[in-house]
């Protein structure tokens, strides 16, 4: 092995892609009732399974970074009558909040009305723990982090993924104690009759922890040195 290669893998031990997942998910995916069972309401109108959001299959663990690509149309009227949006939302209508506010643990949000939204959870059903505080993505400079790192409960905007200038991605830092991940879509009330779907590619990276980047990255560095010595 070349001294360049060991070099190269002492750097690259700190992050190991995982493969992603694809997620459909319709206009009708409500994100206050993730994790809830059957029979559950909120928003108002919605109630569990029909307007429930969609979990994603992707293993991941807390720490890892997250990134998301998303394409499709959505709308939070019949018919389209409010005009069919991409992930990032209708950004032709002031953003929105939750009409009802944290409901079943899970906390409010400000967001573009039809843009792709995200939600952690835990094992335990959400309700069975206080809802965070909301976060806050009612401009175009709060939508365009590097990287975004939401608690458990608290739901958070992905958009299509990126930042705005539409070829950097965004980074999203799994939680500790997340062991499940909601996507929905963004409206005030009444997901029923939202129309449209979204389809949305997740992969994780795994980031290792310290000790293990510092024992393996010793073990290179010794390596080079015995290198350099012969």
């Amino acid at each position: 092995m070349s001294v360049r290669t060991l070099i190269a893998a002492a750097f690259a031990i700190g992050l190991a892609a995982n493969a992603g997942a694809t997620t459909i998910v319709p206009g009708t995916s409500d994100p206050w009732l993730a994790g809830m069972p059957n029979g559950s309401t909120a928003s108002f109108l919605d109630s569990a399974p029909g307007q429930s959001p969609v979990q994603v299959l992707l293993a991941f663990l807390p720490g890892d970074l997250l990134t998301f690509s998303a394409t499709g149309l959505t709308d939070h009227c019949d018919g389209g009558g409010c005009g069919l949006a991409g992930p990032d939302g209708d950004l032709l209508e002031p953003p929105t909040g939750h009409s009802t506010g944290a409901e079943n643990g899970i906390a409010n949000v400000i967001a573009p009305i039809d843009s792709l939204i995200g939600v952690f959870l835990g094992p335990a059903q959400p309700d069975s723990n206080p809802a965070p505080g909301a976060l806050d993505f009612s401009t175009p400079a709060l939508r365009d982090f590097a990287s975004l790192s939401p608690l458990l409960q608290q739901p958070f905007f992905i958009g299509d993924g990126l930042r705005n200038d539409f070829t950097t991605p965004q980074f999203f830092v799994v939680p500790v104690g997340a062991t499940r991940l909601f996507l929905g879509t963004m409206d005030g009330f009444g997901w029923l009759n939202n129309i449209g779907e979204l389809s949305v590619d997740v992969s994780a990276t795994n980031v290792p922890e310290p000790a293990t980047i510092v024992l393996v990255g010793a073990g290179l560095v010794g390596a080079v040195r015995r290198r350099f010595r012969r």
